[in-house]
């Protein structure tokens, strides 16, 4: 299994407020997804110049931000495998899409990761 990205994301019930804040810190908007998973989440993919990057998900009825680490990896199962094998707990159901497979998982300190497998 490869990472092919890593970086971290924010949950939010305002992502408007987050993006909004990060443009005033430099990044840009590069990527905007919605998907659908009982609610609608809109994932923004944000970077600067610099190469640094940050997502921020807006997902209505959270009680407050979370904050994970978004990995892209070449094998999901392979990844969810591991994962579950050092303790983490799948905290949300997998969410297919035509260009990608997603999960939110929970680490046993309670850091999350979102899984994810860009489908090409």
């Amino acid at each position: 299994m490869k990472i092919t990205t890593f970086n971290p994301k924010i949950v939010t019930k305002d992502a408007q407020a987050l993006v909004d804040l990060f443009e005033k810190l430099g990044f840009e908007k590069r990527h905007e997804v919605t998907l659908v998973d009982g609610v609608n989440i809109t994932n923004y993919r944000m970077s600067d110049p610099d190469g640094n990057k940050v997502d921020i998900s807006d997902y209505e009825n959270l009680p407050q931000d979370v904050m994970a680490i978004r990995m892209n990896v070449d094998n999901f199962e392979e990844a969810y495998d591991l994962l579950i094998t050092n303790g983490f707990k799948q905290v949300k159901d997998i969410v297919e899409t035509r260009s990608s497979k997603t999960v939110m998982m929970a680490a046993p300190s309670g850091f999350m990761i979102d899984l994810c497998l860009h489908i090409k």
